[in-house]
Parts: C-alpha cells; sequence; structure tokens
C-alpha cells in the first residue's frame, strides 16, 4: 500500500526529546512527560531497520527520562515471514513479551491462524489486546474473550484511555470462514454495516472511556487511509466524532509523522502511522501542561542484548529447515518495479505468473488464480530456499480446485479489477491496489480502465454482482495446442486456487463458495511451489519467467 511523505519529523521528535529531558510545566503535581512509544505491521520484521532490540534498547532509554512509559502496537505483528508461519504466530508473542509491550490492537492478520488460535496467542500475550468494535454473535463464548474494548493507565494524576479498534475490512483480508460457524453464519463482524453505526461504537466507548475519568483518550486503531478502504478509515473515523484525542493508525503501511485531522466538532487531531517493518518508532508525548504532540524515531542504533538473544534463541529454533536450499532460479521474480512501485496487486508480475503456473501445472487444472495479496516476497536469482517459499506463502492455505462456469470467471475478473488504474504509480508510491486483484494461468484478458467498475458489494465487501457494462474484456482460455480461445460462459472449467479464495470467499470471491470441489485442502501453499520447481521445472526456474507473459494488459 501506498506510503505518505513524512512531514517534519525531526521538528516532532526533536521537541519531544527536549520536552522529555526538561520536563515541562507543572499540571497538578506531574511534572514529567507522559511517553507513548507505538508500532504498526511490522509483520514479523523483528530484527529488520530498527528491530524488537532496538525497540526495548529506546524504551528503556525513555524510561529513564519519565515513569510514563506505554509501549503499544497497532497490529499485523503476528504475521508476514516465516517465523509467524511455522509458529502460528506464537514466536512473536513471545518476543512482544521480552520487548514490554502493553497494549495491542487486533491487524487483519492476526486473524490469519483462524479463531482457536488468536484465542489461544491473547492468552499468551503479556500485552492486553483492544477492540471495541469486534462483535460476537455466536452461541457459547467467543474466542476472543480475553479481548477488551479499552483500558485506562493511570500516569501520576492524570488518566490516559486506549481504546482498540479494528478495520471491518478484517473479513475480508483475512479469511472469512474464520468469523463464521460451521452453518456458514457470520458471527464475528466490526459494527461495519455502516459508517455511522461503526462510528457510533467507537463513539460510546470513547464517552465510557470519560464517564470512567479519563483526561485523555488515545485510539490504537487498524483502519489505515487507502481510499478503498471508505468509510472506514482513521481519517473518516475521526471526523465523525469527538473527545479523541490522537489516533495511532495502521494497516496501509503509510508513514505519517503528524497529520492534524478535524473531528466532528472541529477540532484538529493529531494522526500517526509508523509505516511497517519497523523502520520507525512512533512516539506520543503528553507533556504535563497538556499538550499532545506525535512524531517519529528513525535510524535508532542502540539494541537491548537480552532481547537480541531472544530473537536469536527463537530464529534458531527453525533456521536449519528454512536454510534448506530445494531450487534454483536464473532469473528474479518480483513483484515490484524497476522504480519500487508495488504492482502485484495491480498488475501481471513475473512472479505472479511463476505462482499461477505453479498451482495450475501441480493441479491439473485449466485456469489458476493466485490473489496478489497473498504473495508477500519475492524470489532472488541463484539458490531459492525453504525459507524464500514460506515468504511468499506465509499463510498455510491449501490448494484446491473448483469446478466453474466460464461467467464466474469472468465475474471474479472483474472483481479483482475493479481498482485498477492505467498507471500504477512513481516513486516507490503504488496506486488503484487491490489484495483480491488476480495473478492468472491458463488464460488472458484486458482491462479497459476508462470504464468504471459496475461491481456490487455487500456490507462486508464480499462480491454480489457486477453490471453490464465491464472493464474486463477479450477473455481467453489457453488450449492444449498452445493457442488461445474465447472464454465460453456457459462451459465447465476447471479452476486451481486456495482454500481462502475458492471455499472461505477471501477477498470477497464469493462466486466459488458453492461449487463442486475436485480437489479439496490436497497440499499447503508453498509446497505448491516446491513441487512445482522439482517435479514440473527440474529444479531450475528458468529465463522463461524472465518477463511478464502478456497474460493481462491494461488499457
Amino acid at each position: 500500500m501506498r506510503q505518505k511523505r513524512i512531514r517534519w519529523p525531526a521538528v516532532l521528535v526533536l521537541y519531544a526529546l527536549l520536552i522529555t529531558l526538561l520536563g515541562g510545566c507543572t499540571k497538578g503535581g506531574r511534572t514529567q512527560d507522559i511517553v507513548i512509544l507505538y508500532t504498526n505491521d511490522v509483520h514479523c520484521a523483528v530484527d529488520a531497520d530498527i528491530g524488537y532490540a532496538g525497540l526495548a534498547a529506546y524504551r528503556e532509554k525513555m524510561a529513564q527520562k519519565t515513569p510514563y512509559v506505554t509501549l503499544v502496537d497497532c497490529g499485523d505483528a503476528l504475521q508476514g515471514d516465516a517465523m509467524g508461519a511455522v509458529s502460528q504466530g506464537a514466536y512473536l508473542v513471545e518476543l512482544m513479551n521480552a520487548v514490554g509491550y502493553d497494549f495491542a490492537v487486533l491487524g487483519n492478520h492476526e486473524f490469519d491462524y483462524g479463531m482457536a488460535q488468536l484465542g489461544a496467542l491473547l492468552e499468551q500475550s503479556d500485552a492486553q489486546y483492544l477492540g471495541c468494535n469486534i462483535r460476537y454473535t455466536g452461541e457459547g463464548q467467543s474466542a476472543l474473550s480475553a479481548l477488551s474494548p479499552y483500558a485506562i493507565a493511570t500516569h501520576g494524576d492524570a488518566k490516559v484511555a486506549f481504546v482498540g479498534v479494528s478495520t471491518p475490512e478484517s473479513i475480508t483480508k483475512s479469511t472469512p470462514a474464520y468469523f463464521m460457524d460451521e452453518s456458514g453464519a457470520l458471527v464475528y463482524d466490526f459494527y461495519g454495516e455502516s459508517a455511522e453505526g461503526f462510528c457510533a461504537k467507537v463513539q460510546e466507548t470513547v464517552d465510557t472511556c470519560r464517564e470512567n475519568g479519563a483526561d485523555y483518550v488515545i485510539l490504537l486503531a487498524h483502519l489505515g487511509d487507502d481510499e478503498a478502504s471508505a468509510p472506514f478509515r482513521s481519517v473518516d473515523l475521526i471526523a465523525r466524532t469527538s473527545g479523541i484525542d490522537a489516533v495511532l493508525d495502521g494497516h496501509s503501511h503509510s508513514v505519517i509523522s503528524c497529520d492534524w485531522i478535524a473531528n466532528k466538532e472541529g477540532e484538529l487531531v493529531p494522526l500517526s502511522s509508523t509505516g511497517t517493518g519497523l523502520e520507525n518508532i512512533g512516539q506520543l508525548v503528553i507533556t504535563p501542561s497538556g499538550t499532545v504532540s506525535t512524531g517519529l524515531v528513525s535510524g535508532y542504533p542502540e539494541a537491548d542484548q537480552t532481547v537480541a538473544a531472544d530473537i536469536q534463541a527463537i530464529k534458531s529454533r527453525y533456521e536449519a529447515d528454512l536454510g534448506r536450499v530445494v531450487a534454483q532460479s536464473e532469473v528474479a521474480l518480483t513483484s515490484v518495479s524497476e522504480t519500487g512501485v508495488r504492482l502485484i496487486r495491480s498488475r501481471e508480475t513475473n512472479l505472479g505468473d511463476f505462482c499461477a503456473d505453479a498451482y495450475r501445472a501441480v493441479s491439473g487444472a485449466d485456469i489458476a488464480f493466485v490473489n496478489g495479496g497473498g504473495i508477500r516476497a519475492d524470489l532472488p536469482a541463484g539458490e531459492i530456499t525453504f525459507g524464500d517459499l514460506i515468504a511468499v506463502h506465509p499463510y498455510g492455505n491449501m490448494l484446491c480446485v473448483a469446478e466453474v462456469t466460464g461467467q464466474e470467471i469472468v465475474d471474479a475478473l472483474e472483481m479483482a479489477s475493479r481498482s485498477t488504474l492505467p498507471e500504477s504509480g512513481e516513486a516507490g508510491n503504488a496506486v488503484g491496489e487491490n489484495g483480491g486483484f488476480l495473478q492468472v494461468s491458463g488464460l488472458r484478458y484486458t482491462i479497459d480502465t476508462s470504464i468504471p467498475s459496475t461491481v456490487q458489494l455487500d456490507d462486508a465487501g464480499m462480491f454480489v454482482s457486477c453490471g453490464e457494462n465491464r472493464r474486463v474484456k477479450q477473455v481467453e482460455v489457453l488450449q492444449e495446442d498452445g493457442s488461445f480461445a474465447p472464454i465460453d460462459l456457459g462451459k465447465t472449467y476447471t479452476l486451481a486456487s486456495h482454500n481462502y479464495l475458492i471455499k472461505q470467499g477471501g477477498d470477497g470471491f464469493t462466486m466459488f463458495m458453492d461449487n463442486p470441489l475436485p480437489m479439496d485442502e490436497g497440499m499447503v501453499d508453498y509446497q505448491v511451489l516446491i513441487t512445482y520447481m522439482t517435479e514440473h521445472l527440474g529444479g531450475v526456474i528458468g529465463a522463461a519467467y524472465a518477463e511478464t507473459q502478456d497474460r493481462i494488459v491494461i488499457e
């Protein structure tokens, strides 16, 4: 997702540190700052950039200056690479405990291991997970019973409330089936039926915090600022609420030192987000006089040696297997352009071609789809290891084959292409992204971006229908002799993908959920890639994948 330009972080960070050192004015007896350190979208990058060891060291540095330090996370910490995949998130919780997190919010990818595992992770966590807008309507006890809507911390004479808010997009941007009971009924939701209901629930929680004596209310949000997420973005929420002193956000991977957003009373509320992968530490400072400011700390050089040792101990538990070489590649397979723009969620890429080909070849299906949001890392030229492949497919999804009609295929392509723009972006900033954009094998087609999307979604973001005027055209299916023929809307084809997309309605693809399954969860996703490389490519990814293969034409 796109990244925002950092707005005067040096000024804010220097200001915050100066206030921390000098203590500020006295109000009601408190003479020292309250410092809230925040992270978001770490995605298992525990030793990248500043890393958890650097974060722990910085936390201790702040604790030496003021006794009022709180460490929080705004979601998507437990998933993202092999460390999360092999432990189902448990290694990450172990490290967050070592760093000393106090509060955290559930990002959409915290749900990727299923509700039962997430419940176990909440119990394992020393941090209190917060979520005011997560609702359980099923029978029996919720798997998320350890979740609290808010928490209030006392710092001297001041009470600071932390309110958790998770994106309603979690249902379609994790695994929809995890939010359902055995009958397929939705039993977990996020008050996402409307912007009004969603904001009203948050407002109700904010008001409760105030009634319980909170002097400050800080939202820990996983909402993001992508236009496609409206009306559930952090900016939408601020504009429809009052009584919030700051919003710390995640989900879009945006780097925001401080944006000032007007609430419904016209008061300006600071909004901040650190980016992704611990490239920055966020720092919110509340001075004794009541001033609230946010800023980012980058390039922090120190490291807590105990946490660094903990990271290495955990990595040693699985690195032997991850380092095993399974194939060679003559070319680099990538998800980005030469200028660093992420393409995999809006354009054909050679990595997407490779992954989709693997599903089609291993399954023997006519056509294969792989959602761009499910391809999470590039593959280098040279040796390809087990760990490289887990990083590409970290979710542990299972290969499935469904019997589908040509009409369902073109509906899915229309759904996947609804956000695509003529240009992909520039200077590293992607536009027109959609995690459900489909990388394909066994067919080719054109997207006419001059035609507005007519896709209709329900309140949960699931596909309902699309109009007659379609963006996707010239859909052709690969034949046995290597030629292409126009898709037959009434014909039945076999479609290979994974359980997330075919069975569980991932990314809102509802059209395949009730279809017959000739193959039902036959092989884990990264094993599909291994099998393709070893049994179909002879252990070598060749020069045929050096470039994209004109399967998706953007007009």
